[in-house]
């Protein structure tokens, strides 16, 4: 059993996943919260650990607390305030996953050294099923030596761990990441629709695509799903759109034109608007096929 007392705060869909891993690995938990209380009820019965209901509860119970937590506000608003992570939080090492601005990051970071604590942002470029398993693909930023003591149990939840650099670059590579991906599976969706419109053999398509120019990964994690239209939720339009935003917000401060970046963000504002956010990202091709009329 390792000695580590690890916390989680978000046990949403990945968060709850890589729980059980550190479970598995042999990890004890310290407790689980959520803004949801019944989601961290349940999860904690599952587990056998508390189901805190302040987050001081979790920074007291934890060596190491794993957050994952869906956007700028929510990760300010568990490092802020009367109750927040960082009461009594000396010593503790907080490594955060969720997708966020590179600001908040660096915000996050320096709250935390004034505490005498410290931050890691661990950006995954991974889904549900890989943080389960144990293979996400994870982006580190931050110190070095904090790094270096979070190694052992980054490599329990990863296949692939790359170091990046100081806070915040992780979240640069990240947005970058989720800004091309998106703009691939935005790109797909038009593809297969125009030849769903043109008549043509879907499944060839798929296979020309494949041996051609036109091949992307999300050919093989999204295509199928466009056509059959199952979009089970694996990575919302929702936080498709807010991560496209990110780049794009990013790209502004560099001086950059994204148009395509641009175009995707609307297209999965789109999506939101029209009540379809929590379809996975694939969902896009409800509005591109012919007849969908979404």
């Amino acid at each position: 059993m390792n000695s580590l007392r690890m916390g989680i705060v978000g046990v949403g869909r990945m968060g709850a996943n890589m729980a059980r891993r550190l479970k598995d690995l042999g990890y004890v938990i310290g407790g689980v919260y959520d803004v949801r209380a019944e989601s961290a009820d349940q999860l904690a019965a599952e587990l056998g650990c508390p189901a805190h209901r302040s987050l001081a509860a979790v920074t007291a119970s934890a060596d190491v607390i794993l957050t994952v937590i869906t956007d700028d506000a929510a990760m300010r608003g568990i490092f802020s305030g009367d109750d927040s992570l960082l009461t009594d939080a000396a010593g503790k090492l907080f490594i955060n996953c969720a997708t966020v601005s590179p600001q908040v990051h660096e915000e996050i970071s320096a709250a935390c050294d004034a505490v005498g604590a410290a931050a890691l942002e661990a950006c995954m470029a991974s889904s549900i099923t890989q943080a389960r398993e144990g293979s996400l693909y994870l982006m580190i930023g931050g110190r070095e030596s904090d790094f270096q003591i979070a190694e052992p149990l980054l490599k329990g939840l990863s296949t692939a761990l790359r170091y990046v650099g100081p806070v915040g670059q992780a979240a640069k590579v990240k947005a970058l990441v989720n800004m091309v991906m998106n703009i691939n599976t935005a790109g797909l969706a038009e593809g297969l629709g125009l030849g769903a419109a043109l008549g043509l053999d879907l499944n060839m398509l798929k296979e020309v695509f494949s041996q051609t120019g036109a091949n992307s990964r999300v050919l093989v994690t999204d295509g199928d799903d466009m056509i059959a239209r199952e979009h089970d939720c694996y990575f919302s339009a929702s936080h498709a759109a807010k991560d496209s935003g990110i780049a794009n917000a990013l790209a502004a401060q560099a001086g950059v034109a994204v148009p395509l970046s641009l175009a995707t963000q609307a297209q999965y504002e789109t999506m939101v608007s029209k009540g379809l956010g929590e379809l996975d990202k694939s969902g896009i091709a409800e509005l591109t096929f012919p007849g969908r009329g979404a």
